[in-house]
């Protein structure tokens, strides 16, 4: 009997931090039976770091940090071509690469990249010419890795008090917080992953966060 071996799945995301510990609401999800009627003051104007990283079920790729305040295609086309994709062409070719659908994803030049080297190996927004895989739904936090569990793990470290005082510190609790990730939390986030998709796959697709 032959074995077929599946192509690892590799998701990633960027999030912002903000050394007031202001989280945003796009990398966090809190589910609950009844509105908690909270309210949180936030330091306007607070010191910030955009973060992009990416996570298989064999490793955390580190993190890496954007120079600019603003995420642009170009500047993350510019991470992908000479941080990202390195890295996991060094660790298998086969490998299929999961984004959303944020804007700078969907820029002109990062799809012709993607096309160019990852034909019908990548996932996410895209149009009819492009070459992907399957695109990937939209709202669907709780299907991936990086929305369900990394961020929150992440942040959940990060903002321990009493909270960073400046951007270095914030940039060294993130690197941390990754280091402090094992194989078995990753084993475990797989299994839960893929006990969410066959969830969604006999819902049809369905809200499932109340299940």
């Amino acid at each position: 009997m032959a074995c077929v071996m599946e192509a690892p799945k590799v998701f990633s995301d960027e999030a912002t931090f903000h050394v007031s510990g202001k989280v945003k609401k796009q990398n966090a999800r809190v589910c609950g039976a009844t509105n908690p009627h909270c309210y949180v003051e936030h330091v306007r104007d607070s010191p910030k770091v955009n973060v992009f990283y990416a996570v298989s079920n064999m490793k955390v790729y580190s993190s890496f940090f954007f120079n600019e305040q603003t995420v642009t295609g170009l500047t993350y086309l510019d991470m992908l071509t000479e941080w990202l994709l390195p890295q996991l062409s060094d660790d298998r070719d086969d490998y299929v690469l999961q984004q959303d659908g944020a804007p700078p994803h969907f820029h002109r030049e990062v799809r012709a990249f993607l096309n160019q080297e990852l034909p019908q190996r990548w996932m996410g927004r895209g149009t009819e010419g492009d070459l992907m895989l399957l695109p990937f739904p939209p709202r669907s936090p709780d299907l991936t890795p990086c929305d369900f569990f990394l961020w929150g793990y992440v942040k959940d470290q990060v903002f321990v008090p009493p909270l960073p005082v400046d951007i270095q510190e914030v940039k060294q609790r993130i690197q941390a917080a990754f280091e402090s990730i094992t194989a078995a939390m990753l084993t475990r986030v797989w299994e839960e992953m893929e006990c969410r998709v066959d969830v969604c796959s006999v819902t049809q697709g369905t809200h499932i966060e109340h299940l």
